[in-house]
């Protein structure tokens, strides 16, 4: 297991009048690799992240937490700004980095997709784990959220766009989720894009215990794409 620390870095979000502070995890030996991921406080205590770069050793972990969380991860063009032209920024001058990989889970995947889209200058790739990729026709269900009318509008255009900015990419998804129809469609679409993408569908559902059981081996093999020694 790799050494390292964990330090508090406060990120300014002034297109959102507001401000968030990230947990960060550095190894000892200099890199510059980052991983910064939507959801960070859950992604830490619940989700794996934390123990996946300490294994590692081999990137900064960056742990976002999530604001509005209903607002700001629902394909909203402020905190996809502020994400890429101003905590993205901000981190590379602190750490010493290159561009990121990004991960989220479910409205937090959904929002990193839409960040690397709008500004794809600051990722070098995607790890998307059960993204609320929601279509009228797999998703009426969730029609009542109040956002439902901007994202179905947002992953419209990805799915019908003939290009995208491609990343290495993967997603993962529970066998037993009602995101798994959205998942496959994003995938076929991200890949006819020239996104270097891969799914992977296991056992599990929309929870914290599937998307920690399936760090390893798909955000491992993600890495190894994206930095390849």
């Amino acid at each position: 297991m790799g050494a390292g620390r964990w330090r508090r870095v406060r990120l300014p979000l002034p297109r959102l009048r507001s401000s968030i502070t990230a947990s960060v995890w550095s190894p000892d030996q200099r890199t510059d690799r980052m991983l910064v991921a939507h959801d960070g406080p859950e992604y830490r205590e619940r989700g794996g992240l934390a123990a996946h770069a300490a294994a590692a050793g081999r990137y900064h972990l960056v742990l976002l937490p999530p604001g509005d969380r209903l607002d700001w991860y629902s394909a909203c063009p402020a905190w996809a700004d502020s994400l890429a032209l101003d905590v993205l920024p901000r981190l590379r001058a602190r750490l010493g980095t290159g561009r990121a990989v990004g991960a989220g889970v479910s409205l937090g995947a959904l929002a990193m997709l839409h960040a690397q889209r709008s500004h794809p200058a600051g990722f070098a790739g995607l790890f998307l784990q059960s993204g609320s990729f929601f279509q009228p026709r797999h998703d009426r269900q969730e029609s009542g959220f109040r956002h439902w009318s901007r994202i179905i509008r947002y992953v419209r255009r990805v799915l019908t766009a003939s290009s995208g900015p491609a990343v290495p990419a993967t997603l993962t998804c529970g066998a037993a989720e009602e995101n798994l129809a959205n998942n496959r469609d994003m995938t076929d679409a991200l890949a006819k894009q020239g996104y270097s993408v891969d799914l992977a569908v296991g056992p599990g559902g929309h929870d914290w215990d599937n998307w920690r059981n399936t760090l390893d081996p798909h955000l491992t093999t993600l890495l190894s794409r994206v930095w390849p020694d």
